[in-house]
Protein backbone atom coordinates (compact mmCIF):
# COMPACT_ATOMS: atom_id res chain seq x y z
CA UNK A 1 0.00 0.00 0.00
CA UNK A 2 1.25 3.43 -0.79
CA UNK A 3 2.34 5.69 2.37
CA UNK A 4 0.83 8.43 2.38
CA UNK A 5 2.66 11.80 1.17
CA UNK A 6 3.24 14.18 4.42
CA UNK A 7 2.80 17.95 3.53
CA UNK A 8 6.33 19.92 3.87
CA UNK A 9 6.76 22.03 6.43
CA UNK A 10 9.17 25.57 6.48
CA UNK A 11 10.68 25.88 9.40
CA UNK A 12 11.19 30.11 8.97
CA UNK A 13 9.03 32.22 6.14
CA UNK A 14 9.25 35.23 6.29
CA UNK A 15 5.93 37.28 5.09
CA UNK A 16 7.15 40.20 2.50
CA UNK A 17 3.56 41.57 1.67
CA UNK A 18 -0.26 41.28 1.82
CA UNK A 19 -1.94 39.43 -1.09
CA UNK A 20 -5.23 39.97 -2.92
CA UNK A 21 -7.42 37.58 -0.76
CA UNK A 22 -5.91 39.31 2.89
CA UNK A 23 -3.38 36.79 3.16
CA UNK A 24 0.56 37.46 3.80
CA UNK A 25 2.78 36.28 1.24
CA UNK A 26 6.61 35.21 1.59
CA UNK A 27 8.98 33.10 -0.20
CA UNK A 28 10.12 29.51 -0.11
CA UNK A 29 13.13 28.56 -2.73
CA UNK A 30 11.56 31.44 -4.89
CA UNK A 31 8.30 30.01 -5.10
CA UNK A 32 5.41 32.44 -3.39
CA UNK A 33 3.22 31.00 -0.45
CA UNK A 34 -0.01 32.66 0.71
CA UNK A 35 -0.54 32.16 4.13
CA UNK A 36 -3.81 33.21 6.45
CA UNK A 37 -3.69 35.09 9.23
CA UNK A 38 -0.24 36.79 8.62
CA UNK A 39 1.17 40.43 7.72
CA UNK A 40 4.22 41.45 6.69
CA UNK A 41 6.85 41.19 9.09
CA UNK A 42 5.92 38.18 10.86
CA UNK A 43 8.24 35.05 10.48
CA UNK A 44 6.16 31.58 10.88
CA UNK A 45 6.68 28.39 10.93
CA UNK A 46 4.01 26.81 8.46
CA UNK A 47 2.54 24.25 6.95
CA UNK A 48 1.84 23.60 3.03
CA UNK A 49 -1.17 22.48 2.44
CA UNK A 50 -1.77 23.11 -1.34
CA UNK A 51 1.56 22.82 -3.65
CA UNK A 52 0.70 23.99 -7.16
CA UNK A 53 3.17 24.72 -9.92
CA UNK A 54 3.49 28.49 -9.09
CA UNK A 55 2.14 28.80 -5.36
CA UNK A 56 1.43 27.10 -2.01
CA UNK A 57 -0.92 27.89 0.33
CA UNK A 58 0.03 27.24 3.82
CA UNK A 59 -1.12 27.65 7.44
CA UNK A 60 0.54 29.08 10.57
CA UNK A 61 2.24 26.12 12.57
CA UNK A 62 3.98 28.76 14.90
CA UNK A 63 4.62 32.31 15.14
CA UNK A 64 8.25 32.63 15.26
CA UNK A 65 8.51 36.44 15.31
CA UNK A 66 5.38 38.79 15.04
CA UNK A 67 5.20 41.95 12.96
CA UNK A 68 5.76 45.56 14.46
CA UNK A 69 2.06 45.89 13.33
CA UNK A 70 0.40 43.58 15.65
CA UNK A 71 -1.62 44.37 18.30
CA UNK A 72 -3.60 42.55 21.30
CA UNK A 73 -6.85 41.42 19.83
CA UNK A 74 -9.66 42.52 22.21
CA UNK A 75 -11.75 39.78 21.60
CA UNK A 76 -11.20 36.77 23.93
CA UNK A 77 -12.59 34.04 21.24
CA UNK A 78 -9.85 35.27 18.96
CA UNK A 79 -7.76 32.77 17.54
CA UNK A 80 -10.42 29.86 17.69
CA UNK A 81 -12.98 31.69 16.20
CA UNK A 82 -12.86 31.97 12.27
CA UNK A 83 -14.61 35.27 12.25
CA UNK A 84 -12.68 39.04 12.61
CA UNK A 85 -9.66 37.59 11.00
CA UNK A 86 -7.42 40.87 11.34
CA UNK A 87 -7.89 42.05 14.98
CA UNK A 88 -4.83 42.11 15.38
CA UNK A 89 -3.95 44.87 13.49
CA UNK A 90 -4.86 48.56 14.13
CA UNK A 91 -7.82 49.61 12.61
CA UNK A 92 -5.92 52.67 10.14
CA UNK A 93 -4.02 49.77 9.10
CA UNK A 94 -6.83 47.22 7.69
CA UNK A 95 -7.97 50.25 5.72
CA UNK A 96 -4.64 50.85 4.01
CA UNK A 97 -4.32 47.02 3.34
CA UNK A 98 -8.06 46.60 1.57
CA UNK A 99 -7.20 49.50 -0.13
CA UNK A 100 -3.70 47.97 -1.34
CA UNK A 101 -6.15 44.77 -2.00
CA UNK A 102 -8.46 46.50 -4.63
CA UNK A 103 -5.57 48.20 -5.87
CA UNK A 104 -3.66 44.84 -6.53
CA UNK A 105 -6.97 43.09 -7.79
CA UNK A 106 -6.96 45.61 -10.78
CA UNK A 107 -3.90 45.66 -11.27
CA UNK A 108 -2.23 42.31 -10.82
CA UNK A 109 -5.84 39.96 -12.17
CA UNK A 110 -7.41 42.10 -14.67
CA UNK A 111 -4.79 43.48 -15.75
CA UNK A 112 -7.06 47.06 -16.31
CA UNK A 113 -6.46 50.12 -16.99
CA UNK A 114 -7.44 52.56 -14.36
CA UNK A 115 -7.33 55.67 -12.28
CA UNK A 116 -5.75 55.81 -8.71
CA UNK A 117 -8.59 54.94 -6.36
CA UNK A 118 -10.43 57.41 -4.03
CA UNK A 119 -9.18 56.84 -0.40
CA UNK A 120 -11.22 53.96 1.37
CA UNK A 121 -13.83 54.81 3.08
CA UNK A 122 -13.37 53.43 6.92
CA UNK A 123 -16.11 52.45 9.24
CA UNK A 124 -16.83 55.59 12.03
CA UNK A 125 -17.31 52.41 14.52
CA UNK A 126 -15.39 49.31 13.55
CA UNK A 127 -16.68 47.03 16.30
CA UNK A 128 -20.48 46.51 16.89
CA UNK A 129 -21.64 47.40 12.98
CA UNK A 130 -23.44 44.50 11.99
CA UNK A 131 -27.52 44.17 11.55
CA UNK A 132 -27.17 40.21 10.86
CA UNK A 133 -25.71 37.59 12.56
CA UNK A 134 -26.01 33.61 12.04
CA UNK A 135 -25.28 31.26 15.36
CA UNK A 136 -25.06 27.37 15.04
CA UNK A 137 -25.94 25.24 17.97
CA UNK A 138 -23.65 22.57 18.40
CA UNK A 139 -23.28 18.85 20.67
CA UNK A 140 -19.52 18.82 19.89
CA UNK A 141 -18.07 22.58 20.47
CA UNK A 142 -14.25 23.65 20.27
CA UNK A 143 -12.64 23.01 23.64
CA UNK A 144 -10.28 25.88 24.00
CA UNK A 145 -6.40 25.56 25.47
CA UNK A 146 -7.21 26.89 28.21
CA UNK A 147 -10.00 23.57 29.10
CA UNK A 148 -7.68 21.27 27.49
CA UNK A 149 -5.13 21.97 29.87
CA UNK A 150 -6.98 22.23 32.79
CA UNK A 151 -7.62 19.00 32.04
CA UNK A 152 -10.73 17.57 34.27
CA UNK A 153 -14.33 16.59 32.80
CA UNK A 154 -16.34 19.32 31.21
CA UNK A 155 -19.71 20.63 32.55
CA UNK A 156 -21.16 20.53 29.11
CA UNK A 157 -20.27 19.61 24.89
CA UNK A 158 -23.16 21.48 24.02
CA UNK A 159 -21.95 24.98 22.05
CA UNK A 160 -23.76 28.19 20.46
CA UNK A 161 -21.20 30.26 18.13
CA UNK A 162 -19.14 30.12 15.13
CA UNK A 163 -17.74 26.76 12.96
CA UNK A 164 -14.28 26.45 13.51
CA UNK A 165 -12.50 26.93 10.48
CA UNK A 166 -11.50 23.57 8.73
CA UNK A 167 -13.74 21.76 11.43
CA UNK A 168 -17.41 21.71 10.04
CA UNK A 169 -18.87 20.62 13.08
CA UNK A 170 -16.90 22.18 15.67
CA UNK A 171 -18.65 25.46 16.77
CA UNK A 172 -16.89 27.53 19.41
CA UNK A 173 -19.24 28.86 22.13
CA UNK A 174 -19.38 32.67 21.74
CA UNK A 175 -20.54 34.86 24.76
CA UNK A 176 -19.48 38.05 23.74
CA UNK A 177 -19.47 38.75 20.51
CA UNK A 178 -17.86 42.55 19.09
CA UNK A 179 -20.04 42.50 15.53
CA UNK A 180 -23.33 43.08 16.45
CA UNK A 181 -25.03 45.29 19.35
CA UNK A 182 -24.69 44.05 22.68
CA UNK A 183 -28.46 43.33 22.66
CA UNK A 184 -27.62 40.31 20.66
CA UNK A 185 -24.98 39.24 23.38
CA UNK A 186 -28.06 39.31 25.45
CA UNK A 187 -30.61 37.18 23.37
CA UNK A 188 -27.66 34.37 22.10
CA UNK A 189 -26.77 34.10 25.33
CA UNK A 190 -30.31 33.76 27.24
CA UNK A 191 -31.40 31.08 24.63
CA UNK A 192 -28.61 29.41 25.87
CA UNK A 193 -28.85 29.49 29.28
CA UNK A 194 -32.65 28.75 28.86
CA UNK A 195 -31.49 25.36 26.72
CA UNK A 196 -28.92 24.20 29.50
CA UNK A 197 -31.80 24.64 32.15
CA UNK A 198 -34.29 22.73 30.31
CA UNK A 199 -32.06 20.54 28.93
CA UNK A 200 -32.95 20.77 24.97
CA UNK A 201 -30.86 19.36 22.81
CA UNK A 202 -28.36 21.12 20.18
CA UNK A 203 -27.81 20.16 17.07
CA UNK A 204 -25.50 17.29 16.21
CA UNK A 205 -23.74 18.48 12.91
CA UNK A 206 -22.36 15.65 11.98
CA UNK A 207 -24.86 12.88 12.35
CA UNK A 208 -28.01 15.60 12.01
CA UNK A 209 -29.41 14.68 15.63
CA UNK A 210 -30.85 16.87 18.21
CA UNK A 211 -33.28 19.98 18.18
CA UNK A 212 -31.94 23.46 18.35
CA UNK A 213 -29.89 24.12 15.01
CA UNK A 214 -29.46 27.93 14.13
CA UNK A 215 -30.22 30.97 15.93
CA UNK A 216 -30.09 34.70 13.51
CA UNK A 217 -30.60 37.83 14.69
CA UNK A 218 -31.04 41.39 12.65
CA UNK A 219 -31.26 44.35 13.94
CA UNK A 220 -31.61 47.78 11.81
CA UNK A 221 -30.74 51.58 12.62
CA UNK A 222 -34.28 52.31 13.94
CA UNK A 223 -33.91 50.13 16.81
CA UNK A 224 -36.28 47.30 15.28
CA UNK A 225 -35.15 43.02 16.22
CA UNK A 226 -35.57 40.08 14.69
CA UNK A 227 -34.89 36.47 15.81
CA UNK A 228 -35.62 33.58 14.33
CA UNK A 229 -34.91 30.02 15.88
CA UNK A 230 -33.76 27.28 13.79
CA UNK A 231 -35.06 23.66 15.00
CA UNK A 232 -34.24 20.30 13.67
CA UNK A 233 -37.04 19.12 15.08
CA UNK A 234 -39.97 20.25 16.81
CA UNK A 235 -39.89 19.60 20.50
CA UNK A 236 -42.44 20.36 23.35
CA UNK A 237 -39.92 23.07 24.68
CA UNK A 238 -39.92 25.37 21.72
CA UNK A 239 -43.20 27.07 23.14
CA UNK A 240 -41.46 27.70 26.38
CA UNK A 241 -38.23 28.89 24.67
CA UNK A 242 -40.17 30.96 22.51
CA UNK A 243 -42.32 32.81 25.18
CA UNK A 244 -39.35 33.02 27.15
CA UNK A 245 -37.55 35.58 24.80
CA UNK A 246 -40.79 37.52 24.39
CA UNK A 247 -41.26 38.03 28.47
CA UNK A 248 -37.54 38.65 28.75
CA UNK A 249 -37.08 40.35 25.56
CA UNK A 250 -39.85 42.77 24.81
CA UNK A 251 -37.67 44.93 22.58
CA UNK A 252 -37.71 42.02 19.97
CA UNK A 253 -40.34 43.39 16.99
CA UNK A 254 -40.41 40.13 15.24
CA UNK A 255 -39.88 36.48 16.45
CA UNK A 256 -39.79 33.99 14.20
CA UNK A 257 -39.41 29.73 14.08
CA UNK A 258 -38.35 27.35 11.25
CA UNK A 259 -38.36 23.49 11.55
CA UNK A 260 -35.91 22.72 9.32
CA UNK A 261 -35.46 18.82 8.67
CA UNK A 262 -32.86 19.08 6.09
CA UNK A 263 -28.88 18.21 6.06
CA UNK A 264 -28.15 21.63 5.19
CA UNK A 265 -29.10 25.08 6.99
CA UNK A 266 -30.38 27.17 4.41
CA UNK A 267 -33.70 28.24 5.24
CA UNK A 268 -35.05 29.82 1.61
CA UNK A 269 -37.02 27.05 0.66
CA UNK A 270 -38.30 26.33 4.03
CA UNK A 271 -41.78 28.13 5.79
CA UNK A 272 -40.55 30.65 8.42
CA UNK A 273 -43.27 30.84 11.29
CA UNK A 274 -44.13 34.15 12.71
CA UNK A 275 -44.35 33.47 16.42
CA UNK A 276 -44.83 36.87 17.85
CA UNK A 277 -44.59 40.53 16.90
CA UNK A 278 -44.87 41.77 12.92
CA UNK A 279 -43.60 39.41 10.30
CA UNK A 280 -40.57 41.67 9.36
CA UNK A 281 -38.61 44.83 10.40
CA UNK A 282 -37.76 48.36 8.90
CA UNK A 283 -34.42 50.11 7.66
CA UNK A 284 -34.75 53.37 6.53
CA UNK A 285 -32.36 55.71 4.40
CA UNK A 286 -33.14 59.33 3.53
CA UNK A 287 -36.41 59.01 4.56
CA UNK A 288 -36.91 55.93 2.15
CA UNK A 289 -38.27 52.63 4.35
CA UNK A 290 -37.50 49.21 3.44
CA UNK A 291 -39.26 45.85 4.90
CA UNK A 292 -37.01 43.38 5.43
CA UNK A 293 -38.32 39.73 5.73
CA UNK A 294 -36.84 36.43 7.56
CA UNK A 295 -35.10 35.38 4.22
CA UNK A 296 -34.77 39.00 2.54
CA UNK A 297 -31.23 40.40 1.83
CA UNK A 298 -29.71 43.70 2.95
CA UNK A 299 -26.38 45.27 3.62
CA UNK A 300 -25.13 43.59 6.96
CA UNK A 301 -23.94 47.04 8.14
CA UNK A 302 -26.44 49.84 8.06
CA UNK A 303 -24.05 52.89 8.11
CA UNK A 304 -21.53 51.75 5.61
CA UNK A 305 -24.76 50.86 3.49
CA UNK A 306 -26.06 53.94 3.07
CA UNK A 307 -22.80 55.35 2.21
CA UNK A 308 -22.62 52.79 -0.73
CA UNK A 309 -25.85 53.86 -1.79
CA UNK A 310 -25.27 57.23 -1.83
CA UNK A 311 -22.02 56.62 -4.08
CA UNK A 312 -23.63 54.45 -6.08
CA UNK A 313 -26.58 57.21 -6.43
CA UNK A 314 -23.48 59.80 -6.97
CA UNK A 315 -21.56 58.03 -9.57
CA UNK A 316 -24.43 57.22 -12.01
CA UNK A 317 -25.10 61.17 -11.93
CA UNK A 318 -28.52 60.89 -13.01
CA UNK A 319 -30.52 63.63 -14.27
CA UNK A 320 -33.98 62.54 -13.84
CA UNK A 321 -34.63 61.25 -17.98
CA UNK A 322 -32.85 57.80 -17.68
CA UNK A 323 -34.21 54.03 -17.92
CA UNK A 324 -31.74 52.87 -15.23
CA UNK A 325 -31.63 48.92 -14.34
CA UNK A 326 -30.73 47.03 -11.07
CA UNK A 327 -29.01 43.65 -11.47
CA UNK A 328 -28.70 41.49 -8.66
CA UNK A 329 -31.60 44.13 -7.00
CA UNK A 330 -31.97 42.25 -3.71
CA UNK A 331 -34.90 43.72 -1.43
CA UNK A 332 -34.73 46.84 -4.18
CA UNK A 333 -32.79 49.06 -1.94
CA UNK A 334 -30.34 50.63 -4.28
CA UNK A 335 -33.20 50.88 -7.34
CA UNK A 336 -35.55 52.14 -4.73
CA UNK A 337 -32.39 54.80 -3.58
CA UNK A 338 -32.26 55.98 -7.22
CA UNK A 339 -36.03 55.96 -8.19
CA UNK A 340 -36.83 59.56 -7.63
CA UNK A 341 -33.95 60.58 -10.09
CA UNK A 342 -34.85 58.60 -13.13
CA UNK A 343 -37.19 57.93 -15.48
CA UNK A 344 -37.75 54.68 -14.37
CA UNK A 345 -35.61 51.86 -12.50
CA UNK A 346 -35.97 48.27 -13.20
CA UNK A 347 -34.77 45.40 -10.85
CA UNK A 348 -33.86 42.25 -11.02
CA UNK A 349 -33.56 39.22 -8.42
CA UNK A 350 -33.26 36.10 -7.91
CA UNK A 351 -34.93 35.21 -4.38
CA UNK A 352 -38.41 35.36 -5.06
CA UNK A 353 -39.37 36.75 -1.65
CA UNK A 354 -36.83 39.52 -1.65
CA UNK A 355 -38.51 40.82 -4.95
CA UNK A 356 -42.04 40.78 -2.96
CA UNK A 357 -40.59 42.83 -0.65
CA UNK A 358 -39.07 45.20 -3.19
CA UNK A 359 -42.70 45.97 -4.60
CA UNK A 360 -43.71 46.31 -1.25
CA UNK A 361 -41.04 49.12 -0.38
CA UNK A 362 -41.82 50.71 -3.83
CA UNK A 363 -45.72 51.05 -2.35
CA UNK A 364 -44.65 51.57 1.03
CA UNK A 365 -42.78 54.58 -0.40
CA UNK A 366 -44.70 55.92 -3.10
CA UNK A 367 -42.57 54.52 -5.52
CA UNK A 368 -44.34 54.39 -8.91
CA UNK A 369 -41.35 54.12 -11.31
CA UNK A 370 -40.06 51.46 -10.10
CA UNK A 371 -40.54 47.75 -11.35
CA UNK A 372 -39.02 44.16 -9.92
CA UNK A 373 -38.57 41.35 -11.55
CA UNK A 374 -38.10 37.68 -10.28
CA UNK A 375 -35.77 35.29 -11.92
CA UNK A 376 -32.20 34.38 -12.59
CA UNK A 377 -30.60 37.74 -14.08
CA UNK A 378 -29.04 35.85 -17.19
CA UNK A 379 -32.94 34.26 -17.80
CA UNK A 380 -34.70 36.96 -17.19
CA UNK A 381 -32.89 39.73 -18.45
CA UNK A 382 -33.27 39.05 -22.18
CA UNK A 383 -33.80 40.26 -25.47
CA UNK A 384 -38.03 40.61 -25.10
CA UNK A 385 -37.26 41.91 -21.78
CA UNK A 386 -35.21 44.98 -22.94
CA UNK A 387 -37.66 44.95 -25.95
CA UNK A 388 -41.00 45.38 -23.66
CA UNK A 389 -39.15 47.71 -21.06
CA UNK A 390 -36.97 49.62 -23.01
CA UNK A 391 -32.99 49.90 -23.38
CA UNK A 392 -30.83 50.83 -20.40
CA UNK A 393 -29.19 54.64 -20.17
CA UNK A 394 -27.57 53.50 -16.72
CA UNK A 395 -26.82 49.86 -15.42
CA UNK A 396 -26.57 49.09 -12.26
CA UNK A 397 -25.08 45.98 -10.97
CA UNK A 398 -24.76 44.32 -7.12
CA UNK A 399 -23.53 40.92 -8.01
CA UNK A 400 -22.68 37.84 -5.45
CA UNK A 401 -19.34 37.12 -4.35
CA UNK A 402 -18.89 35.05 -7.64
CA UNK A 403 -19.89 38.04 -9.73
CA UNK A 404 -21.62 38.49 -13.38
CA UNK A 405 -22.34 35.06 -15.17
CA UNK A 406 -20.88 35.79 -18.38
CA UNK A 407 -23.85 35.69 -20.23
CA UNK A 408 -24.80 38.53 -18.45
CA UNK A 409 -21.29 39.89 -19.12
CA UNK A 410 -22.39 39.18 -23.22
CA UNK A 411 -25.69 40.97 -22.32
CA UNK A 412 -23.94 44.34 -21.13
CA UNK A 413 -21.57 44.03 -24.06
CA UNK A 414 -24.68 43.48 -26.32
CA UNK A 415 -26.98 46.54 -25.46
CA UNK A 416 -23.91 48.85 -24.12
CA UNK A 417 -25.46 51.33 -21.35
CA UNK A 418 -24.11 54.34 -21.40
CA UNK A 419 -22.98 54.25 -17.76
CA UNK A 420 -22.74 50.97 -15.89
CA UNK A 421 -22.08 51.34 -12.12
CA UNK A 422 -20.33 48.23 -10.47
CA UNK A 423 -20.67 47.66 -6.74
CA UNK A 424 -18.91 44.38 -5.71
CA UNK A 425 -17.95 42.34 -2.48
CA UNK A 426 -15.18 40.58 -4.06
CA UNK A 427 -12.79 42.78 -6.24
CA UNK A 428 -11.30 39.68 -7.95
CA UNK A 429 -14.23 38.86 -9.66
CA UNK A 430 -15.06 42.44 -9.97
CA UNK A 431 -12.10 42.68 -11.70
CA UNK A 432 -12.30 39.50 -13.72
CA UNK A 433 -15.69 41.01 -15.17
CA UNK A 434 -14.50 44.51 -16.04
CA UNK A 435 -11.47 43.21 -18.50
CA UNK A 436 -14.35 41.59 -20.42
CA UNK A 437 -15.89 44.61 -20.93
CA UNK A 438 -12.83 46.76 -21.80
CA UNK A 439 -12.82 46.61 -25.24
CA UNK A 440 -16.15 48.99 -25.18
CA UNK A 441 -15.95 50.66 -21.51
CA UNK A 442 -13.49 52.93 -19.33
CA UNK A 443 -13.43 52.95 -15.97
CA UNK A 444 -13.62 56.46 -14.52
CA UNK A 445 -13.97 56.07 -10.80
CA UNK A 446 -13.05 53.56 -8.07
CA UNK A 447 -14.22 54.09 -4.69
CA UNK A 448 -13.79 50.93 -2.06
CA UNK A 449 -15.94 50.97 0.69
CA UNK A 450 -14.86 49.09 4.45
CA UNK A 451 -18.23 47.26 5.00
CA UNK A 452 -16.41 44.60 7.38
CA UNK A 453 -14.31 45.75 9.42
CA UNK A 454 -11.85 43.25 11.68
CA UNK A 455 -11.87 40.95 8.48
CA UNK A 456 -9.82 41.27 4.96
CA UNK A 457 -13.28 41.66 2.95
CA UNK A 458 -13.93 45.01 1.32
CA UNK A 459 -16.79 45.95 -0.68
CA UNK A 460 -15.72 48.11 -4.01
CA UNK A 461 -17.93 50.56 -6.56
CA UNK A 462 -16.81 50.94 -9.68
CA UNK A 463 -17.92 53.95 -12.34
CA UNK A 464 -17.73 52.68 -15.86
CA UNK A 465 -18.31 54.84 -18.76
CA UNK A 466 -19.10 53.31 -22.62
CA UNK A 467 -15.97 54.58 -25.39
Amino acid sequence: MARRRRNKVIEELEIESMATEGKGMGRHNGKVVFVEATVPGDVVKALIQRNKKDYSTARVLELLKGSDQRIEPFCSHFGDCGGCKWQFLEYAQQLAYKQGIVEEAFRRIGKLDFPEPFPILGCEHPTFYRNKMEYTFSSKRWITQEEADAGGELDSRNGLGFHIRGHFDKIVDIHKCYLQADFGNRIRNAVREYAHEKQISFYGISDHTGVLRNLIIRNTSLGEWMVIVSLGKDDPEREGLLAMLVEKFPEITSLHYVINEKKNDTLFDQDIICYHGRDHIFEAFEGIRYKISPKSFFQTNSAQGLRLYQITRDFAGLQGDEIVYDLYTGTGSIALFVAKHCKKVLGIEEVEMAIEDAKFNATLNGIENAQFFAGDVKQVWDDAFVQEHGRPDVLITDPPRAGMHADVVAMIMKLQPGKIVYVSCNPVTQARDLKLMEEAYKILKVQPVDMFPQTPHIENVVLLERQ
